[in-house]
């Protein structure tokens, strides 16, 4: 095995960005791609197998670029610079960034930092429903709130909806003291956090006593009709057939939708078919409808989520080969 060598230049500003704090970027990628990284002055050198030592060259140069636009490195864009390289994926860091959807209220951009999160954003523009899928992570309901509140802004539409089934995640909670807001409330705490970092509580409580947007549990969408609204179906796996027909069937004109889920993580009665994975095998051919199924390589939390995803995937996918091989002994 012989050892080669590349040498490129990495200016001393953009420095502290690219290794991150106490060289730490460098050492990840030192360790998965299996290279050394040596620094001196403005100069990088990078040794290892040739293969390898472009792997990295490309890492580092995709760092530099978004560097160079005025982003922070995190941890995420490493991981995924790295991911792209090992994929042999022909996109880089600074085209899937892209324009900010929009900002948080401390002034943080939001917009997509994998391809399938880049795609997922595309259909939405284009799109007047689509179905977002994938594990948790994947930015599926921050993302379509970023766009609700982009139209809602831009006056494309003249409200928000946000709507996801009353269904406990696998506890009995038994009565829930209070009105019928607090009732359903903790079912609705992930949509009100993510419209309170976005939007501001001041703003967010202002638009919500006008009724221009409004939270609530599925079942009130019953007998409505929607018009001129970008509307939000969360955590669709936990709908019924019958509860996803009727608010597919309530969408007006001027309205744009998303439908969003994870078919890994339905808290249904384990003999109860899911509105989600039936709407999605019925209205695959419809041409206006839009689909986008992100991956574990999406996931945009802690690097730590994305092997917790990857890990029960794997079990998953060994107990049903189990359940196959199981089933064929017995014929």
């Amino acid at each position: 095995m012989s050892l080669n060598e590349i040498t490129m230049e990495l200016p001393a500003g953009h420095m502290t960005n690219v290794f991150g704090q106490f060289d730490t970027y460098v050492k990840k990628i030192e360790r998965q791609l299996h290279v050394t990284i040596v620094c001196r002055n403005e100069q990088v050198k990078l040794l290892g197998e040739s293969g390898h030592i472009e792997n990295a060259r490309q890492v580092i140069a995709q760092l530099l670029e978004l560097s160079e636009k005025g982003n922070t490195i995190t941890e995420q864009n490493v991981e995924y610079a790295l991911s792209l390289v090992q994929g042999h994926e022909s996109a880089t860091l600074a085209d899937i960034e892209g324009d900010a959807i929009c900002h948080t209220i401390n002034g943080k951009p939001i917009c997509p930092k994998t391809l399938g999160q880049k795609k997922y954003v595309e259909r939405m523009k284009d799109r007047m429903i689509v179905f977002g899928v994938g594990p948790a992570g994947t930015g599926k309901t921050y993302l379509a709130m970023a766009m609700a509140i982009t139209a809602f802004k831009q006056e494309e539409v003249g409200r928000i909806i946000l709507t996801r089934p009353a269904i406990e995640a696998g506890e009995k909670l038994g009565f829930l003291p209070g009105d019928l807001q607090s009732k359903v409330d903790p079912y609705l705490r992930p949509l009100y956090d993510a419209l309170h970092q976005i939007m501001g509580a001041d703003s967010f409580m202002k638009n919500m006593e006008k009724g221009l947007i409004e939270v609530a549990p599925l079942a009130y969408m019953r007998g409505r009709t929607l018009d001129n609204s970008f509307i939000i179906l969360d955590e669709a796996q936990n709908t019924t057939p019958a509860q996803m027909k009727m608010f597919l069937t309530r969408i007006g004109f001027g309205s744009k939708v998303v439908i969003t889920g994870d078919a890994t993580q339905k808290d249904l009665p384990p003999d109860a078919k899911s509105g989600l994975d039936v709407a999605l095998r019925v209205l695959k051919n419809v041409e206006e409808i839009g689909f986008c199924e992100l991956t574990p390589k999406d996931v945009v939390r802690h690097p730590l989520v994305q092997k917790i995803v990857n890990a029960y995937d794997r079990y998953e996918q060994r107990q049903s080969e189990r359940k196959k091989r199981r089933k064929q002994v017995a014929k």
